[in-house]
């Protein structure tokens, strides 16, 4: 390809992108493994350590897994101390799943030396810079959160 050099910058920075992307899923695949839990499972514990407490059915909505399949996933990281969970408080009828201590203890030391890196890497820019780097991010995932939803329509 013949590019100006805006345009191989423009790529650059897609691809970058991407690749940033596919890392930090392979990341997660290998932290799964450690932990001998399913890559769903992990993608379940990630948003509960991101989040702190979350429902079934918001489970099951950031995994993609039927109902069923959430409470089986559900199951297997009860049954392995991953994660417990509690009434709602709002609602008689529904649940709340929170990660349990164990899983702090278990995953947090696999992440610390990539997050020191992060927060050494990040800590390395001036504020102007770091603007444009979070306006980035947030942009690119509202792009990515507008086509799932289109995908979702139809």
């Amino acid at each position: 390809m013949n590019y100006t050099s805006t345009q191989a910058l423009q790529h650059r920075v897609i691809m970058a992108a991407r690749e940033y992307g596919i890392s930090t899923t392979l990341f997660r695949n290998t932290v799964s493994k450690k932990l001998r839990v399913h890559v769903t499972d992990m993608e379940c514990l990630a948003l509960l350590l991101f989040k702190g407490i979350a429902t079934p059915t918001e489970l099951s909505s950031y995994t993609g897994l039927s109902s069923g399949a959430t409470t089986a996933m559900l199951d297997r990281l009860e049954k392995a101390k991953l994660l417990h969970r509690k009434p709602n408080p709002n609602d008689r009828r529904g649940t709340h799943v929170e990660v349990d201590a164990r899983s702090i203890l278990l995953v947090g030391p696999m992440f610390a030396e990539t997050r020191d890196a992060q927060d050494q890497l990040v800590a390395s820019y001036s504020p102007q810079e770091l603007e444009i780097i979070a306006l980035f991010f947030e942009r690119f995932t509202a792009i990515w959160e507008e086509g799932r939803k289109k995908l979702v329509a139809r």
